[in-house]
């Protein structure tokens, strides 16, 4: 196989006329030049220059040879720029999963930016509970406590945002005016369930009515948070969700905080250790944790 420096070497010599003149533009010495054009003619079986008084020319096949390196090095001039490119986190692609409350409050504007600063990078999004579906591991995730998409070994795991649920009532439920009440209180109200995966999320709700001593009676089951407020808006019931699910409530209803106990939700990040001095993955996490401090 053809060595690449050589090759560069001997396209210099050609350029110049002469071995001194490459030498000096490529920082060499004029002997370590004349090596490398030497290696290279051993390497090809070809005689590429040939000495002309007191100076050299190519021969016709070194002619060739140089024209021909042209193309190729002009190539890999390219191909290291692109992996510098690679390097810095321009091009590519990152997938970023996270889950939907997530998905419409922090990403958006993470994402925007990102996309911004790094146009040429492909940014692929997808909720968490797809993941699984298509088999495809994250590079970054935002996910809640127990409800990762894929194993977390090869991460590296960043703590968030620990968050309380909320009691969602409509505007005129007796409870509506309480600056608090205790979780218990809502034991005989008709309940909207608001996570159809009955993920993570649901199963804290759950265990912190059981720790209340009862169970939510359901009545009414949406595939989401801003389904179930609309349909505690039209008086349907009550549903009980993390604050970051709100979105921004209509006027037909309450936002009430909980107590004894109060549900809550743990969300981390994770992003692969092999990005770890990825710019566009340190960008991107950068941007999340504004974007988590600003909203708690």
């Amino acid at each position: 196989m053809i060595d690449v420096n050589r090759l560069r070497v001997f396209r210099a010599v050609v350029a110049e006329g002469s071995v001194v003149r490459a030498a000096t533009n490529l920082g060499y010495t004029p002997s370590a030049v004349s090596q490398h054009v030497s290696a290279l003619q051993r390497e090809t079986g070809l005689k590429l220059i040939e000495r002309r008084g007191r100076g050299i020319e190519p021969t016709s096949v070194g002619r060739l040879l140089a024209a021909e390196s042209d193309a190729v090095l002009e190539r890999l001039a390219r191909l290291e720029a692109f992996a510098g490119d690679l390097r810095e986190g321009r091009v590519g692609s990152l997938l970023v999963s996270h889950f939907a409350s997530a998905g419409s409050t922090w990403i958006p504007p993470v994402i925007a930016a990102v996309t911004r600063e790094f146009p040429s990078l492909r940014v692929d999004l997808r909720l968490t509970e797809l993941l699984p579906e298509t088999g495809d591991r994250p590079d970054v995730e935002i996910f809640v406590e127990g409800a990762a998409s894929s194993p977390l070994e090869g991460y590296d795991i960043e703590p968030l945002l620990t968050e309380p649920y909320v009691a969602v009532l409509p505007a005129d439920h007796a409870l509506a005016g309480e600056r608090s009440f205790p979780l218990a209180d809502l034991r005989e109200e008709p309940w909207v369930d608001n996570d159809v995966a009955r993920g993570a999320c649901r199963q804290r709700l759950l265990d912190a009515c059981a720790a209340a001593g009862f169970a939510p009676c359901f009545q009414v089951e949406t595939q989401d948070y801003p389904t179930a407020i609309a349909f505690v808006a039209a008086g349907a019931g009550i549903t009980v969700l993390p604050r970051l699910g709100l979105g921004t409530p209509p006027a037909a209803v309450a936002v009430v905080p909980l107590v004894d106990p109060t549900p809550t939700r743990s969300i981390l990040v994770r992003s692969r250790q092999s990005l770890r001095q990825n710019p566009a993955v340190r960008r991107l996490l950068e941007l999340l944790r504004e974007r988590v401090a600003a909203s708690a």
